[in-house]
């Protein structure tokens, strides 16, 4: 088979060369247009469709010393509430001729320090990030730097960096007041690593200061399907079953339904069921989730028109707190 060999890409020199203008005059055209006569330009232009000749987005980053990219640092891609939100952000930047670069920390600070630093360093000019809750390192980058820098899913107005998200414990005290209010009291609560996670922190902190009346137990769990359903097995290997299960994600919760499934429980028939987030999925499954509503993506749009104003204007955002709201759905009745 005969090797395809790449042909050699065109560039101004050869654009301005075809043309018989100058490099300068080039950059013009693609630049600023209005700056170079009709008949100039439409002699360039012809020579730049003949050419194939697309210009370099490095070479344009240097020529305006801006990059137009910002770059997000989500802890995981496998969940898919993250997924959402990088969706509309991404949509929501698109608006204002800005793209976005997205990195994974894994939930580990240090790696998050390493990843903004790198972002940072191929010129992102504005980050977004999740929680406030980072590694001293991170902070003395973004001082240093002075980058418009936004942090999501959690809300505080006194924060040294604008937020834009929901407050987290009064979003878990809406699950278990829901609970409460059909009549359970005995509630097992399933949630992921409270480590380098201030929002489980805070929905954790929300449950406890409303928890008078109640008896709560507590299941630590890897953030996955697997985790839940492995929490709700210990669960089960209680010989007083508590009446509902309340996730701190969709994501446990579709888990924990089917590690309790497995049981030969019913939700809710035999136990009542809540989850956290209301992801796509958990309208549609069996039953289907009793969930909080958080608006995932329109803190992403929010999120993208802010910093957009930041980057661009020097506009810098004020805080913005979005509101939880209950969806009842099949997994949950009175007890």
């Amino acid at each position: 088979m005969k090797r395809i060999e790449a042909k050699k890409r065109s560039n101004l020199r050869d654009v301005a060369k075809a043309a018989g203008v100058s490099v300068a005059t080039v950059s013009r055209v693609l630049n600023s247009p209005d700056s170079v006569n009709e008949q100039t330009r439409k002699k360039v232009q012809q020579k730049i469709d003949e050419l194939k000749f697309v210009p370099s987005a490095a070479a344009r980053a240097i020529n305006s010393g801006r990059s137009r990219f910002v770059g997000a640092l989500v802890p995981t891609l496998d969940n898919a509430i993250f997924a959402r939100f990088l969706n509309s952000l991404e949509q929501g930047l698109g608006t204002h001729r800005l793209s976005l670069i997205v990195a994974t920390t894994d939930s580990d600070p240090e790696k998050e320090s390493q990843k903004a630093r790198e972002l940072l360093d191929i010129g992102a000019e504005g980050l977004v990030v999740s929680g406030v809750t980072h590694d001293p390192d991170f902070h003395a980058l973004l001082r240093q730097r002075r980058t418009p820098t936004i942090a999501t899913s959690f809300y505080d107005p006194n924060h040294y960096l604008p937020t834009v998200g929901y407050d987290n414990a009064s979003a878990a005290q809406i699950a278990i007041n829901h609970l409460r209010d059909l009549g359970h009291t005995r509630i097992a609560i399933i949630y992921a690593s409270q480590k380098n996670n201030d929002r489980t922190i805070a929905r954790l902190n929300g449950i406890k200061a409303i928890e008078e009346g109640l008896e709560l137990s507590y299941f630590e769990t890897e953030m996955s399907q697997s985790g839940g359903a492995s929490a709700a097995l210990e669960i089960c290997k209680n010989p007083r079953l508590p009446s509902a299960v309340f996730c701190l994600s969709d994501v446990l919760a579709t888990g924990a339904l089917f590690g309790l499934q497995s049981q030969h429980l019913k939700v809710p028939d035999d136990i009542s069921l809540m989850g956290l987030d209301d992801l796509p999925g958990s309208a549609v499954i069996f039953p289907s989730l009793s969930t909080v509503h958080l608006p995932v993506s329109r803190m992403g749009s929010i999120t993208a028109n802010a910093l957009a104003d930041w980057v661009e204007r020097g506009k810098i955002p004020s805080s913005t707190l979005l509101s939880a709201r209950l969806v009842e759905r099949g997994s949950t009745k009175r007890a």
